[in-house]
């Protein structure tokens, strides 16, 4: 008679302890994920916000109902720039939407729009923008952006209410939220702003 030995292993007790990293591994992941989220949630509505368009004024960058995320810490850092868009409480008045509207004059710059051509220290802002601006509002004078000022504009000029108006005026950096940077919704137009 031949006796097999397997030389003292114990195939049931390997068996268990390969369930038991099994489970670790797949327990280590799920809190991994739940970490993650945490902190993309944590990032999206403590260091920044979600603001929905209100109206046409910035087509066709941005359309009514769109929803966009708002970084609200970058202009502690940085200034806002020409080109940059960004959200506002026209006047600080927090019982107002908020406005969206993109950067044209910084503090300094001279802004004025003539025969329906937008310009910006004496040169013309956009060539590609081949729409004339048909109410030059404010900015038929010369306007001379303040110290902590922008000028801002709606992207579809002939349907915005901005700096052009004095309901609007220049904004006061005080008054800016953050920068829009992200189209969230409609998926179909989800990504970054330019």
């Amino acid at each position: 008679m031949t006796v097999f030995r397997t030389g003292g292993l114990n195939f049931r007790r390997r068996r268990r302890k390969m369930k038991i990293s099994t489970a670790k591994g797949i327990l280590l992941w799920i809190v991994e994920i739940f970490i993650v989220l945490l902190l993309a949630f944590v990032l999206v509505y403590c260091a920044g916000m979600r603001v929905s368009v209100v109206g046409n004024s910035m087509e066709s960058t941005l359309s009514d109902g769109s929803v966009v995320l708002v970084n609200r810490f970058v202009y502690n850092i940085k200034e806002p720039k020409a080109g940059d868009v960004i959200v506002f409480l026209p006047n600080g008045n927090e019982k107002s939407h908020y406005y969206i509207k993109r950067v044209i004059g910084i503090p300094g710059d001279k802004v004025q729009i003539k025969n329906g051509l937008l310009y910006v220290n004496g040169e013309l802002y956009d060539v590609e923008d081949t729409e004339t601006i048909k109410n030059a509002g404010l900015a038929e004078d010369e306007i001379t952006v303040g110290e902590d000022e922008y000028f801002v504009l709606g992207d579809n000029r002939n349907s915005s209410e901005d700096s052009r108006y004095a309901n609007i005026g220049n904004i006061k950096k005080e008054y800016i939220q953050g920068k829009a940077w992200f189209v969230a919704r409609p998926f179909n137009k989800m990504g970054k702003i330019n």
